[in-house]
């Protein structure tokens, strides 16, 4: 008869530390080197491949208001597993990345794992980073 609360409390725990992996981790995104104090900051997280630096096919965006500093710490509950961020900076507020005639952007931007592209696009592979535990802090340096 004792074996039963014991057998209950067992499979409780083996369903409950089953559902843990799904649960939204805390991940704390810091920027630095914003060249604007004022201007927005738009940040878009990207879980995919396929959608990778496409408009609209982000996972989902923030926008920060760096209010008069140089950089900002934005704390995000991400799922585990492959992640990327996009960042930009608005400087004329238009609501758009502003680019020149070949298409390359006039206005700050960055990725995560700080990858700098010489001539195209990087991919999610070199911007990726895993979720896989709370604490997971995540540093980007503006680009201008």
């Amino acid at each position: 008869m004792t074996l039963l609360p014991f057998a209950s409390l067992f499979i409780g725990g083996l369903l409950l530390s089953a559902a843990a992996p799904n649960e939204p981790q805390s991940v704390t995104v810091t920027v630095t080197s914003l060249v604007s104090k004022t201007a927005a900051v738009r940040l878009y997280f990207y879980n995919t491949r396929e959608g990778f630096l496409k408009s609209g096919k982000w996972a989902f965006s923030k926008s920060v208001k760096p209010g008069g500093k140089s950089e900002f710490t934005l704390p995000v509950e991400l799922p585990r597993g492959e992640w990327a961020v996009a960042i930009t900076q608005d400087l004329n507020n238009n609501d758009k990345i502003d680019k020149n005639f070949l298409g390359i952007p006039t206005e700050p931007y960055a990725f995560s794992n700080n990858i700098r592209p010489t001539v195209a696009a990087p991919g999610f592979d070199e911007c990726k980073f895993m979720v896989d535990g709370p604490g997971k802090v995540v540093s980007i340096v503006l680009k201008d």
